[in-house]
């Protein structure tokens, strides 16, 4: 007969618990990237045909991967701006969530050690 492990009980670090607040405050939360770009339209009598620095725009376009796709979304510029703060906050989560990690198997490292 098997024995069932041990659980061992682990107190969260300092550096975990400031983790977790960090990530409750966030709301707003995407993947992707947001390019704002200038577009020539194609109409040859238009003036963005023979001059670059008259493009119409800016356009944001917010693209991500979805069900192993890669979509595109035109947003409107306060849309956008959300849209770089949600992109900002999910970047910002994996790196806390890549040292919240790091933290435990450290913690972990630590208990087994005191044993």
């Amino acid at each position: 007969m098997q024995k069932k492990a041990k659980i061992l009980r682990v107190e969260p670090t300092p550096v975990i618990r400031q983790i977790r607040r960090e990530i409750a405050a966030v709301n707003l939360l995407c993947s992707g990237t947001l390019l704002k770009r200038w577009k020539q339209c194609g109409r040859p009598n238009c003036r963005c045909a023979h001059d670059s620095s008259a493009r119409h725009g800016p356009y944001y376009e917010w693209s991500r991967r979805q069900n192993d796709r890669l979509l595109h979304t035109l947003l409107s510029a306060p849309q956008a701006d959300n849209m770089a703060l949600a992109i900002k906050n999910y970047r910002r989560i994996l790196r806390l969530l890549a040292t919240w990690s790091r933290e435990t198997a450290s913690a972990l490292g630590n208990s087994e050690r005191q044993k």
